[in-house]
């Protein structure tokens, strides 16, 4: 399942600004760019959905596999984790943040549960507490 609109990050000026300034949270596999919301960034039609806590983008470029296919699914496989660990909400007191998720070359070969740990593992470096959502929302793990 793709991410929804309002959790989607668009724009290269959004992907610029993460790349350039944003707080890099690296792990063996996978590398977290994090940053505080800046909505001007976003193009004018990602601005009118409603604004949720995080927005997210995940890159997995050629160097990770040269296969579409395999690219695509990794990119789907840590969307949906996403979806499942953090909160539908930003709580209170706590900005809007922009998410970056990059997978490094060689992340193909990787048992799944290995890239969703350490995802997860990142997350949590990066703020988002161990299991952000209620047990009551989270879809269950297939």
């Amino acid at each position: 399942m793709a991410l929804p609109q309002r959790h989607r990050l668009k724009g290269r000026r959004v992907f610029d600004r993460l790349y350039r300034t944003g707080r890099r949270i690296h792990g063996t596999h996978l590398v977290l760019r994090v940053l505080a919301a800046d909505h001007s960034l976003l193009p004018p039609e990602s601005r009118s959905h409603s604004p949720s806590g995080w927005r997210c983008g995940v890159v997995v470029s050629g160097k990770v596999s040269k296969l579409a296919v395999r690219r695509n699914r990794l990119r789907r496989l840590l969307q949906e984790h996403l979806l499942r660990e953090l909160p539908a909400t930003t709580s209170a007191g706590r900005p809007p943040l922009w998410l970056l998720l990059s997978l490094r070359p060689g992340s193909a070969e990787l048992d799944p549960d290995v890239l969703l740990g350490e995802c997860s593992q990142l997350l949590r470096k990066a703020g988002f507490p161990d299991g952000a959502r209620s047990p009551a929302l989270r879809s269950p793990v297939a």
